[in-house]
């Protein structure tokens, strides 16, 4: 009978993640709760070629099922430069080991620089299964694709609101964006990039948004998904954090409404606000903001000169996010 060994690989979290031969599986706990989830990769493979791999099939569904992603704690990230950009903050945090699992390299590809002082499992891939687990149709330019643990700095929260603690959500309260309903991952993505680039907590998801781990959400967001605390749960639970910490509620509207009044965005109201906690709730695509973030909060439009009566979420959050951005952050 054969030894079985058993290969220890680093992890963030504090449970062990290991490869083990005597399953031929990659076993993973899980990193919010104790039980094991058995990837079917065998630890001596170091290549694949069939898209019906188990392993394939299994990164395929991590890419189309967000219900599959959060039952196994895991993501698939497509692209070197969102994985590159992803392992270099992580590093940044002196963290001593990157939330990658697997790291997938096309056929005869040299390995990347930057992962030399990674420890990571490396395994490379056919044409056809980058074609299959991507699902782009052209995959020359896909150099890379791995699949990353959810970061701990994301928190999905049960409906319990008195259990809710919100001080563990965002290591400061100051700046806090809220996507009320916001579906279109390309825009939720964004919004999460520019929230990151001007130095914005983090970021709290209203029902009725897309996965901020969807495949579009992460190409868009350029891997700020796994910088930016994100926190997804109810009116319950933010009315708790808005409450605890005193923050004033901001909500970007159009001035086309007859009924509501909305405050011009300038530089003279950014400024008056600039020493207060401050949420800004941005709503969805089609139907703007719900009624009860209308209700909650003091509305905000942006001036134009053009006679377009609104702008896409993405591009009006980004001129809320930078107007609006930390004191301490904003360019001199």
């Amino acid at each position: 009978m054969q030894r079985t060994n058993i290969i220890p690989v680093p992890t963030i979290h504090p449970k062990k993640l290991k490869l083990r031969n005597s399953n031929s599986q990659l076993s993973v706990t899980h990193p919010q709760s104790n039980f094991e989830v058995q990837l079917p990769l065998p630890s001596h493979v170091k290549f694949i070629s069939s898209t019906s791999n188990p392993f394939v099939k299994h990164c395929h569904k991590l890419r189309q099922s967000s219900s599959y992603r959060h039952s196994h704690g895991s993501v698939l990230v497509v692209g070197a430069t969102p994985i590159r950009e992803i392992c270099e903050f992580q590093k940044s945090l002196q963290e001593k080991t990157v939330m990658m699992d697997c790291l997938l390299l096309p056929d005869n590809c040299e390995i990347p620089e930057w992962i030399d002082d990674l420890s990571v499992r490396i395994v490379q891939v056919s044409s056809a299964v980058i074609k299959k687990v991507s699902g782009m149709q052209s995959t020359e330019s896909i150099e890379a694709m791995a699949v990353m643990r959810i970061p701990t700095s994301f928190s999905d929260i049960n409906s319990d609101a008195k259990e809710a603690n919100c001080r563990a959500w965002f290591s400061s309260p100051h700046r806090v964006l809220v996507l009320d309903g916001v579906q279109d991952p390309g825009n939720l993505g964004t919004l999460l990039r520019s929230a990151t680039a001007f130095g914005w907590n983090g970021a709290f998801l209203l029902p009725g948004c897309c996965d901020p781990f969807n495949e579009k959400a992460l190409r868009a967001s350029r891997g700020a998904s796994f910088q930016l605390p994100i926190v997804s749960g109810t009116w319950n639970h933010l009315e708790s954090l808005i409450t605890e910490f005193q923050i004033k509620m901001l909500a970007g509207h159009p001035e086309t409404d007859k009924y509501l009044k909305p405050f011009h965005l300038s530089q003279k109201l950014a400024d008056s606000l600039a020493k207060l906690p401050l949420s800004l709730v941005l709503g969805s695509e089609g139907s703007g903001l719900s009624e009860q973030s209308r209700r909650q909060c003091e509305l905000v439009t942006i001036p134009m000169a053009g006679e377009f009566e609104s702008l896409n979420v993405s591009v009006a959050g980004g001129i809320f996010l930078y107007m609006l951005q930390p004191q301490n952050h904003k360019p001199l």
